[in-house]
């Protein structure tokens, strides 16, 4: 009998300690600087590189390899286009491409920066994000703003992809 409550204690324990390290959190954070000097809108994005190979593969049906040694050309090209059809900006109400500048890989976080040159003044910023959505319900996309000498946040997730800042 104590040999059974042994073998089912250790199983629940097993259970319990394996059930947690299957979870994943789905989450990207953006921050959108205003540099006024430089008449720009500067973007870092900070997205788990599986998460957006994962993604690109779904939408291009493309296997990529960001982040790897086996990383190709064509993986940057198809992570740019990705990035300009699922994150755009509209500043004053008018949509403005982002020029894709570089992207590094710190551990397992794509760190992309783009920018928007000719951006003088900001009163509104509304912002659609639907990045690695497609992918994950529970995707959440941190998005941090600088502009006009306020800070401010908005959260965008699958229900909610569009938001505005003034």
């Amino acid at each position: 009998m104590r040999k059974l409550q042994k073998i089912i204690y250790i199983f629940i324990l097993f259970s319990l300690l394996t059930s947690f390290g299957l979870h994943k959190f789905y989450v990207a954070i953006y921050q959108i600087n205003h540099d006024s000097k430089k008449k720009m809108i500067q973007v870092t994005a900070r997205l788990f590189v599986d998460d957006v190979n994962d993604a690109l593969e779904k939408k291009y049906h493309k296997k990529t390899f960001l982040g790897e040694e086996k990383e190709v050309p064509e993986d940057e090209l198809l992570l740019k286009k990705y990035l300009s059809e699922k994150f755009q900006l509209k500043i004053n109400g008018e949509k403005k491409a982002m020029n894709f500048l570089s992207k590094e890989l710190e551990n397992n976080v794509l760190i992309c920066y783009l920018n928007i040159k000719d951006i003088t003044k900001i009163k509104t910023l509304e912002i659609e994000n639907s990045v690695i959505t497609e992918l994950y319900d529970e995707q959440q996309n941190i998005i941090q703003t600088n502009f006009n000498g306020e800070k401010q946040s908005l959260l965008l997730t699958s229900e909610k992809t569009k938001g505005m800042l003034k």
